[in-house]
């Protein structure tokens, strides 16, 4: 009875890392830029010494959905989102880079640039971007930041700098515990790309909500199932006794 006990119990432990990734997906239906993990279960082999007679089940994120969402105009112009695949470099909060697709801007009092989280975006040289006092600022289809500097006469525009635009391959990005995209560890380095960029707008997430809760309500029954075969075999373990108690 152990076996099918612990291949019962591990089946619902696996189900519930499942309903955990599922939930954070619906989660961020609406945050902006958020792409969803994709989850999957394969059969473990126990392995050691004598026969494999035994497999687990095993929840795995093998990887993330990279696809673009849905793009909706906020006419904010340090609101961008990046078109043919492409993404912008920031400086993760670990200090690392960093890839998203989408970023609503602001200027700090200091003159950083950053996102809306708070991470700085980086230009081309993979450096924060300083913005110093304007009177306005647009952001190019390259990416080109062009200011009017406060102390300036006329409303010239002058060429600041431009964001860092990548366009690495999906299968070498890997979204880490705090939700940031970033290369993978033997993923070859990315240069700066000609990229278009699109200001005034930002991405959706490409969660789909219907599909997440038709998921969620699959593995609630997968996590009930495994729980009827504990009780069932707390049944049987019960009779066993019966009958070699008997005399």
């Amino acid at each position: 009875m152990d076996r099918m006990l612990y291949i019962a119990m591990s089946g619902a432990k696996e189900v519930m890392l499942s309903q955990a990734n599922n939930a954070n997906n619906l989660a961020n239906a609406n945050t902006d830029g958020f792409k969803k993990d994709f989850n999957v279960f394969r059969a473990q082999h126990v392995q050691g010494p004598g026969w494999e007679s035994r497999a687990y089940s095993l929840d795995e994120r093998p990887a993330t959905d990279f696809t673009a969402g849905a793009i909706k105009v906020t006419g904010r112009d340090l609101d961008i989102v990046t078109k043919q695949d492409g993404f912008i470099g920031i400086q993760a909060p670990n200090g690392d880079e960093a890839y998203v697709r989408t970023a609503s801007m602001q200027i700090l009092e200091n003159g950083d640039m950053v996102d809306v989280k708070g991470n700085p975006i980086l230009n081309e040289s993979g450096t924060p971007i300083n913005v110093p006092p304007v009177k306005t600022i647009t952001i190019g289809d390259d990416g080109t930041i062009s200011i009017v500097p406060a102390d300036s006469p006329s409303n010239q525009l002058v060429v600041l700098d431009r964001i860092r635009l990548v366009k690495p391959d999906p299968k070498d990005l890997e979204k880490g515990l705090d939700g940031y995209a970033r290369l993978k560890a033997d993923a070859p380095p990315v240069q700066q790309e000609q990229v278009t960029v699109v200001s005034g707008a930002l991405e959706s997430s490409n969660v789909n909500t219907a599909e997440a809760l038709v998921n969620m309500i699959e593995l609630s029954r997968k996590y009930e199932m495994q729980v009827k075969m504990m009780a069932t075999t707390k049944n049987h373990a019960q009779k066993s006794d019966s009958i070699l108690s008997i005399r």
